[in-house]
């Protein structure tokens, strides 16, 4: 059984998140206590309208995703070795900020505590990027549903001198749109003069993976360039790309990853294609790791085949690691039965 790991993004935050992990595991505890007891309370207390800013979701979602993922090790722990055996991790993939806790899980940033470090200043750098000079947002996005090529005709007959573009191709029939508000305004009255296309605004406080970004990018690069960015010890799937992050990679591997880190900041995210490239890879059970099940969603949009499971909280882990005894033991049970058959045949 290949297995894909997905970190959870920004837009999964809820008020008491991660709560029952902290109170139920001890990996959970030790990274809440190492996150400090401001993101503690952010986290489990935090009301909607602090939760959606941009400097205080980012640490959040990354700890409680990094705190969902240990205690899902931990856990994982407990199965027997010849279930360990029958499990192979093909790779791992994060949308957005979630590609920060696949770095981390995936062994490139070396600790949590540096993590942590560097998504506390993407946050905030992304939530200056993104307001104007009296603090007012200077954009947003928009939920695209329709076929993606009739969306980004919409975008480009919408953007005029403004921004706007694709920048979440997340399914078949689901494209995020980012931008400036006028432009984001004109395109919610083309999509709807051209048809066909369900146009959504989302409760975002900016325009990310957008050119809006591009201020930041290079502090951002500065500060990955300073840190020690390792190659990965696991497959990890590339945002920009879709694809393996270290394809095409030359040099200094920490070179490589900061300068392609920086890019993902202003670059669209082309989930659909990493979904795709994970399961041409033999993946075939996707655990979503972190706030919600969003991605597991996602996953079902662009194959309804395809196996999911979720650690969001406490419940959810033990559940997910129930529901994988169970299918080893299935997995094990039927291919057993298979080698009787071929066996009872040979006599």
């Amino acid at each position: 059984m290949k297995i894909g790991l997905l970190f959870a993004g920004q837009g999964a935050q809820y008020s008491g998140m991660g709560k029952s992990l902290y109170e139920n595991t001890t990996e959970a505890r030790t990274i809440f206590d190492q996150a400090g007891e401001e993101i503690k309370e952010w986290c489990f207390e935090g009301s909607k309208e602090i939760l959606r800013q941009t400097n205080v979701t980012q640490p959040c979602i990354y700890t409680v995703t990094m705190a969902a993922y240990e205690a899902f090790l931990g856990e994982m722990t407990n199965l027997d070795e010849d279930m360990l055996n029958s499990i192979t991790m093909q790779g791992m993939a994060g949308f957005s900020l979630g590609e920060y806790a696949a770095l981390t899980a995936g062994g490139v940033i070396q600790d949590f505590q540096t993590g942590l470090q560097i998504v506390r200043q993407r946050g905030q750098w992304m939530s200056e990027a993104g307001k104007d000079e009296s603090g007012e947002s200077k954009g947003g996005m928009i939920a695209a549903f329709g076929d993606r090529h009739r969306i980004l005709d919409c975008v480009e007959q919408s953007r005029e001198d403004g921004i706007l573009e694709g920048v979440n191709f997340n399914s078949p029939a689901q494209t995020v749109v980012a931008g400036d508000k006028d432009a984001l305004e004109r395109f919610k009255s083309k999509a709807k003069e051209m048809g066909h296309i369900k146009a959504v605004s989302l409760s975002v406080s900016t325009a990310f993976h957008s050119p809006m970004m591009m201020p930041m990018a290079e502090k951002l690069k500065g500060l990955l360039q300073s840190v020690s960015l390792a190659a990965p010890a696991s497959k990890i799937y590339s945002n920009i790309s879709g694809k393996d992050i270290m394809e095409g990679s030359h040099g200094d591997a920490g070179e490589w990853l900061a300068d392609i880190m920086a890019k993902q900041a202003m670059s669209p995210v082309y989930w659909q294609e990493i979904i795709e490239n994970m399961k041409a890879d033999g993946v075939n059970l996707f655990i979503e790791i972190g706030p919600g099940n969003t991605l597991s969603g996602l996953v079902k949009k662009i194959d309804s085949e395809l196996i999911t499971m979720n650690v969001d909280d406490y419940d959810s882990l033990m559940k997910t690691i129930n529901e994988l005894r169970g299918l080893i033991s299935a997995k094990t049970g039927a291919e057993i039965s298979s080698q009787e058959r071929k066996e009872g045949e040979g006599i």
